[in-house]
Parts: C-alpha cells; structure tokens; sequence
C-alpha cells in the first residue's frame, strides 16, 4: 500500500478540489493507496470540506482534529494512522503539483533508496518562486551544510516519499513540531544509515505574499530549532530511534 499525507490548515477554499487531484494523480500507477487529510484544528470549514471528500471517495482518510498543532504534529498524526509501505506528504496547497507524486514513488522503487525529497536546487527544478524565499531557503541550506553535512540541498520542499517502516520509527522520537520538522526527520533518519535522494520541483507559488502565511518568527523558529536538533543530536546523542 502507499499512503500520502495532506497536513491542512484553514485550506477550506481548495481541500476538496486537491484532495481529489492528489487521489486522481496516486491512481495512475496504483489502486492499493490512501490519502490521509489532516486537520490541523482550522478555524474554517477545512474540517467539513475533508469530511465531504472522505465521503465521496473512501480511499481518503479524515485524520483531522480540533486544536492545532503545526506542520509537524499533523505529519505525526498521518503517520500514527497511515498503513503504507511507502509513506509520502504533500502540502495541500498543491503548490507542488500531484502529478510528482509518481516519478518520486518510481524513483523510490528503481533506486532502493529510503527518502525521496523534492528540491528546489535541482538543476531540472522548474520555479515560479519569490526572490526573498529563494534567499533563505540558500541561507538554510548552508546552516544544514555546516551543521549536519548532508547530501541534500532542500530540506523544506512540500514533498517527500519515506520507506513505511523507517517513517514509523523515525516519528515518536521526534520533538519538533513547526517548520524544523522536516529537517529533524531527515537528519534522524540519515543517522540511522538512510539512502536519500533528490528530485527536482515544479513549484508555482500561490500565496500573494512573498512568504505567504509564514512569518518572520517563524522563520528565527525554524532557524533556532534546527540548532536544536543539532546540539541534542550530535551534542548531546539523546535522541533513541
């Protein structure tokens, strides 16, 4: 089975309509899938609209609940249900379009590797991308570089393919539960001898402003969290997957 997580915040205006873009793209290359919507306690109709679309198809799972959490408590909530032997997220703006998720899930299968990762410095990424964005996202490329020495460019991209079993593992032990999610499951996951590799993007930016609903607070959070996870894991070595 292959399981896609869709976290979703206030995205009332265009969850149906993506769930079942996501639903349609996973049905190309196989029948055994679920989509798994979360909401992330959304102060619109989020919660009704995934409600409508779990009704309408019954591969797609309503996994929403009512207090928010962040990005990375509604990951862990999709994976605390998920079945998948491969495990994959996406936003749910679908700025990222769904049409990805098959070569990433092909990539993943040819090449055995664990993590698939979408990014944005791919030489064949196609962008639509703000300026400010693209300055940070180097910034914090070169902060993972020095601090955790991966073999990836782009950690934040809104989509990524885990092996099921591995993703299971990785989640409970994990802290982090806004934007620094995504990197702290990366790092984790590589310390635990995990084959990663790279694919590029199409990415058409949606949100009017240059960093749509995140904020500069955000943005020191994800920074000082990430060194973080650097201290308590190459420090302290008091994470245990």
């Amino acid at each position: 089975m292959f399981s896609i997580i869709v976290p979703a915040f206030n995205e009332g205006e265009h969850i149906f309509d993506n769930l079942k873009k996501i639903a349609e793209a996973v049905e190309r290359f196989t029948d055994d899938y679920e989509v798994i919507a979360v909401n992330d306690g959304s102060r619109d109709d989020t919660g009704a609209e995934i409600a409508r679309a779990a009704r309408e198809n019954t591969h797609i799972v309503d996994a929403g609940y009512e207090v928010n959490r962040g990005k990375g408590g509604a990951i862990k909530q999709g994976i605390s249900v998920c079945r998948g032997d491969q495990v994959g997220f996406i936003d749910a703006d679908l700025d990222i379009p769904a049409n990805l998720i098959e070569p990433y899930y092909k990539a993943m299968l040819e090449e055995n590797a664990d993590i698939v990762i979408g990014s944005k410095m791919h030489r064949d990424s196609r962008l639509e991308y703000p300026p400010a964005r693209k300055f940070v996202s180097f910034c914090y490329y070169i902060m993972l570089k020095v601090l955790f020495g991966l073999n990836c460019h782009d950690t934040q991209t809104g989509l990524k393919i885990y092996r099921g079993d591995l993703i299971r593992r990785v989640a409970p032990v994990q802290r982090i539960k806004g934007y620094a999610f995504d990197i702290e499951m990366i790092a984790l996951s590589c310390s635990d001898g995990a084959k990663l590799i790279e694919m590029p993007v199409e990415l058409n930016f949606t949100r009017g402003e240059s960093f749509g609903r995140i904020k500069f607070r955000d943005v020191l959070k994800m920074f000082t969290d990430t060194f973080k996870i650097w201290w308590n894991l190459r420090v302290r070595k008091n994470y245990s997957i």
